[in-house]
């Protein structure tokens, strides 16, 4: 998208693009989605590797909110995407886009926990997407962290908040077996995490982190633990 550049205080350059119009990818809201480069994991399946690996951002805070300014009364909502947007300072950020009366989604895989608990703590998010990458016996091996601990503090600062979120999950059947998926449904009950359950399908692109193909594993749907209700998307 064409973005006007404008230099001030929230001029780092982190941004990797910015998709100026969905519908999809925060419940009932219209939307733009600002992609964050780098990620702190390298998941196998990850479609997004350009961003990931992205050695220069395109766009600075600042050219995003000026783009914002223009689509007041147009959009409800931003969408704070990656790579892995909590990589990056978001306090200042999502401090002006609230400012300007938009809602705000952030989409994370919960290793950074302390930031988190700063956005959650002043306000600034109105809903959260949590990546659940693997059960702890695979969460290194597909993620290539060892943030298991951290992702389960994030885990559990949202179930105890009263913030609406959503717990996810991407399966690639080579990966992830209905076994796994149903270990995960038992940490979340464990934990207390109520809600629906989103399981998406893995995207089969040109290009992915670990060059990953169509699936050569059956994923039995009928196998899947019934203690919370999935949603396949």
């Amino acid at each position: 998208m064409s973005i006007n550049k404008e230099s001030n205080s929230l001029s780092a350059n982190v941004i990797y693009d910015c998709t100026p119009f969905t519908h999809l990818d925060y419940p009932n809201h219209l939307s733009c989605i600002v992609w964050f480069s780098e990620c702190n994991m390298r998941c196998d399946y990850c479609y997004n590797k350009d961003i990931v690996f992205a050695k220069n951002a395109e766009h600075s805070y600042n050219d995003i909110l000026t783009f914002l300014k223009s689509r007041k009364n147009l959009l409800d909502a931003v969408v704070l995407s990656g790579g892995e947007a909590t990589s990056h300072n978001l306090k200042e950020f999502c401090q002006s886009i609230k400012e300007m009366g938009f809602k705000i989604k952030l989409d994370t895989n919960g290793t950074n926990s302390i930031k988190i608990k700063e956005l959650l703590e002043l306000n600034l998010l109105d809903y959260v997407a949590l990546d659940f990458k693997a059960p702890k016996e695979k969460f290194q091996q597909i993620t290539y962290s060892n943030k298991y601990e951290d992702f389960l503090s994030t885990l559990d600062m949202l179930i105890s908040s009263s913030i609406d979120f959503e717990v996810r999950t991407t399966i690639h059947n080579d990966l992830l077996h209905v076994e796994d998926v149903n270990e995960i449904i038992k940490e979340l009950m464990n934990r207390g995490y109520n809600k629906k359950y989103y399981l998406q399908e893995f995207l089969s692109t040109e290009s992915n982190i670990g060059n990953l193909q169509t699936a050569t594993t059956k994923f039995d749907k009928s196998l899947l633990s019934n203690d919370l209700e999935v949603i396949w998307r």
